[in-house]
Formats: C-alpha cells, structure tokens, sequence
C-alpha cells in the first residue's frame, strides 16, 4: 500500500487526503523519506539556500497559546532593535555570505508601514532579498512593502483546522488569515506558509488537510515545524513526544505534492534531535535559516524552550551549517533560491 502511494505521489505530485494520513500513519517511514529525497534532488538540486534571520522586536499584540512571545507572557523579556540596527545587521549578513534576510517579528504596532518601508528600501540598496515575517497587515500595506522592494513574505497558517485555529489563536480570525494569504499571492509576492505539527486537538486528518491547502494556495515555501510546548503559556503541560518523526513525515510528504517549492529545515527540529536539520535535509528540505541577530536578543526572542544556538555567534552559525551541509554530500546554493530558479536554469 505505501510503496503504491508513493509511486503515484513521484509520478503525479497527487495525493488524497487518505492517502496522506496512510502516509503519516506509516511505522517504517523510510521509503517515504527516500522518496522526498529523490524528488528534492530531482527537482532542485542538491544546493542549499542559506537565509539570515534577523529577530528584530518580541513585542506581540497576539495571545496564541503557544507562543512563548504571546502578549499574556508577563515573564518575556522584551526588546526592539532600531531600524539602524536591523540594516546593519543586514549589512552584516553580506560579509557572512547570506544572499537573502528574512526580517522576523512579533505583530509589533511600533513599525508602522512607513517605518517598514524605509527599513526595506535601505536594504534593498545593499542588494539583499527581503523576506517579511511580521503577521497580519491590511492590503495596503502588504502593497506598500512590495512597492519599496520585499521580495517574499512568511506568514504561517500553523493549523487549517478553523475550530483548533481559533481556539488556540483568541482574538483571531481564521478567515481573515486567509484574506492575508490571498492577498499577498495577488500582490506577486513569493508566499510562505506553515504548520505546527502534534498541537494539542490535532489529527492526522486536520494535517493532511493543511498540506492539500498548501498545494492549493499554492505555496512558495512551507515550514513544517514541531509543537514544542512553552513554560509560560497555557499549554505548558503538553508534550512533544513523537512530534519530531511526524514533522519529517509532514515535511516529506509537503515535497512530493510541491516538488519545487523551498522547504527549510528549521531550528525547532534540531531542538528535539541533534541532528535534527540535517535529518530534514535529507527528508525534502533544501533551506536554512541560521540567525544572524547579534547580542542576548536571541534568547529573548523564545517562541519556544530549548532554541538552539542561542549563544552562538552569527559568524559560528554561518560556519557551523556550511561544515554541516558538507558533511551531507550537500553544498551551499550561490543563487537566491527564488521558487523556479532552478527550473529555469539560473
């Protein structure tokens, strides 16, 4: 049955939502893995895109339950860099060797959109990709950081399980992030999206279903991270169990039905195993994001305990991934990774 189900996903890149849950229900999933490796390698290649992650403010309007960044977290030290600090961070990231910053946030009512725009038009002048991660914005100003030169823009759906989606996110609404979705696809934006996979009220059902969404939307890029439970948030009491292999599964699965799209391999997995984003490299993901925000923020900025390479410094993590790349048989992608390039021979 699974050897079936996998030939038809390399074949056709279709799957059913049955089909899926098969897949993610499978005790031996190493043919599964096989697969999404051949058709990560077939499909781009066995470079690796390196994006530098700026953490730049944890103030967040939001309360959803699993954040450790959540407004409720009393206990969250917070900070904010200046727009001088994140462009010289950008600036940095070019002497590390990064192509591409993706600019991180909670939904911090400070940067107002002209404060954006001018963050990413100084950028842009270095000669970077931009991708935004900052949430939920009205149309106009998703136009207006299009207009002043972001290139891409990460904004997770985390479950497509309305119910689970606005109990865990109150205050929220599951339609309206969908508009947001929508609305950056119209605006010639390379869109990322993601799940949190083994959130509590979860099913194999409501994942497989987050990754047919994907395929529908379609995405760009899909982060598929594990549900890592917080100390100072109300699931605190959860646990993390078996998340890792499911996360690979998901992952996996993500690039047989989106073969050529850009699939990270994130920290959070590396959080829960050791050798955790190398493992998602060879399971379908082609992307890192190693961090290059400088000083104590990067303790500070908690979505989750455990976050790893928090004391590092961006000059280590740049090294430390390339050595560990290699040691894959894999090598550091010069092109800018966008969705297709490697389609299209550049």
């Amino acid at each position: 049955m699974i050897d079936k189900i996998l030939t038809k996903a390399e074949q056709t890149h279709v799957l059913t939502q049955q089909e899926i849950v098969t897949l993610l229900q499978s005790t031996q999933p190493t043919v599964l893995f096989a697969a999404a490796d051949r058709t990560r390698q077939k499909y781009v290649g066995d470079g690796v895109y390196l994006r530098g992650l700026i953490e730049f403010s944890n103030y967040c309007k939001n309360d959803c339950m699993y954040c450790g960044i959540r407004k409720s977290n009393t206990r969250a030290q917070r900070y904010r860099l200046s727009p001088a600090q994140i462009v010289e961070m950008a600036r940095k990231a070019v002497d590390y060797g990064y192509k591409t910053v993706v600019l991180q946030s909670g939904e911090d009512g400070f940067f107002s959109a002209d404060v954006m725009c001018d963050i990413i038009r100084q950028i842009k002048k270095i000669g970077l990709v931009i991708t935004l991660s900052i949430g939920e914005k009205k149309l106009e100003e998703y136009a207006s950081y299009k207009q002043a030169g972001a290139d891409r823009y990460l904004l997770r759906i985390e479950t497509t399980d309305k119910a689970l989606y606005e109990k865990l996110d109150p205050g929220m609404s599951f339609e309206n992030r969908l508009r947001c979705l929508q609305d950056l696809k119209e605006l010639g934006y390379e869109v990322g999206s993601g799940s949190l996979v083994g959130l509590p009220g979860q099913t194999l059902e409501s994942l497989a279903e987050d990754l047919l969404f994907f395929q529908r939307l379609p995405v760009d890029m899909a982060g598929i991270g594990p549900f890592i439970p917080h100390p100072d948030t109300p699931l605190f009491s959860e646990t993390a169990n078996g998340h890792f292999e499911l996360s690979l599964k998901m992952m996996a699965i993500m690039r047989l039905l989106l073969p050529d799209i850009n699939i990270p391999a994130t920290t959070a997995m590396e959080t829960l195993h050791p050798q955790g984003r190398l493992l998602a490299l060879q399971c379908g993901a082609n992307v890192v994001m190693p961090n290059v925000t400088e000083g104590n923020y990067r303790q500070k900025y908690e979505l989750y305990p455990g976050k790893i390479c928090t004391g590092d410094t961006p000059a280590k993590c740049r090294a430390c991934i390339e050595g560990k790349i290699q040691s894959i048989g894999r090598h550091i992608s010069q092109s800018r990774g966008f969705h297709g390039d490697y389609l299209k021979g550049k």
